[in-house]
């Protein structure tokens, strides 16, 4: 079977599914292009508060690259570089995707797939996942801008740390080293995801697009401007600020218009 990725809508959220179960969700060059196309797509859509990926089954999120294609499209230096450049696509829009978006990781989460994860604002596993890149014992590097996820998720010791013994992690290890947010057990996985994402759906959503800006404008660590620090008050407004502390002294749950 040719894998596929596989975009769903239902109210303020959307799911794309790394749909290739036979081959653990391996990413082949098409489906890494369909993933940049699918995620640039959605983060146009004013309507979505959040984003989830996750691998069809429950035996992996995904395991990294189709390798039957690295005869004919890695090959060499100058094809690994043209293939990179669609991996490079996907993971840097959801990198910079204004809307949130949370990875959910059962079973394998290895190689291109954990590349891509780190990527998310947030990654939730159940307690069977396993994460790694093995990258090295193909004889390959993980390159600069596929290395730039697993640096900010995790840094530069636990980074080096995988790709050097090449070391197969579970998700109690993989928490500990900052890798996930949160793991829980499988028979509870569907259920954390769902009120995970209900809680990101139920803020202000002006308010989240303007934390994920926030977060990455200080990861630059360049000095602020008069313009940044204005833009850090831009909410009060808002309509949603309105809604917000006006439902809190009314002991109301607030209903978000995204305005």
């Amino acid at each position: 079977m040719v894998g596929t990725i596989q975009v769903a809508k239902e109210g303020h959220v959307a799911t794309i599914t790394i749909d290739n179960p036979d081959k653990r969700n391996a990413m082949s060059q098409a489906m890494w292009i369909a993933m940049g196309d699918a995620v640039l797509a959605l983060s146009a859509d004013a309507a979505l508060r959040c984003i989830v990926l996750r691998g069809a089954g429950t035996e992996a999120f995904g395991s990294g690259a189709e390798i039957g294609e690295f005869a004919t499209l890695r090959a060499s230096r100058e094809q690994a570089l043209a293939f990179a450049r669609h991996g490079h696509r996907a993971m840097h829009a959801v990198r910079d995707c204004p809307i949130p978006t949370l990875a959910a990781i059962r079973g394998a989460c290895v190689g291109g797939a954990l590349e891509l994860a780190a990527f998310c604002d947030m990654r939730l596993c159940s307690d069977d996942s396993r994460f790694g890149v093995p990258i090295a014992r193909l004889g390959a590097t993980l390159a600069y801008a596929e290395l730039e996820g697993l640096m900010r998720l995790a840094g530069p010791a636990t980074a080096a740390e995988l790709l050097l013994e090449g070391r197969i992690v579970g998700a109690a290890e993989a928490q500990a080293k900052g890798l996930v947010n949160r793991s829980v057990a499988p028979e509870h996985f569907e259920d954390e995801v769902a009120s995970s994402v209900a809680r990101i759906c139920g803020n202000a959503p002006l308010a989240a697009r303007w934390h994920k800006r926030f977060v990455e404008r200080l990861r630059s660590g360049l000095p602020l401007d008069e313009g940044d620090i204005a833009e850090g008050y831009a909410c009060f407004d808002t309509r949603d600020y309105r809604i917000g502390f006006e439902a809190f002294l009314a002991k109301t749950e607030p209903v978000f218009e995204g305005r």
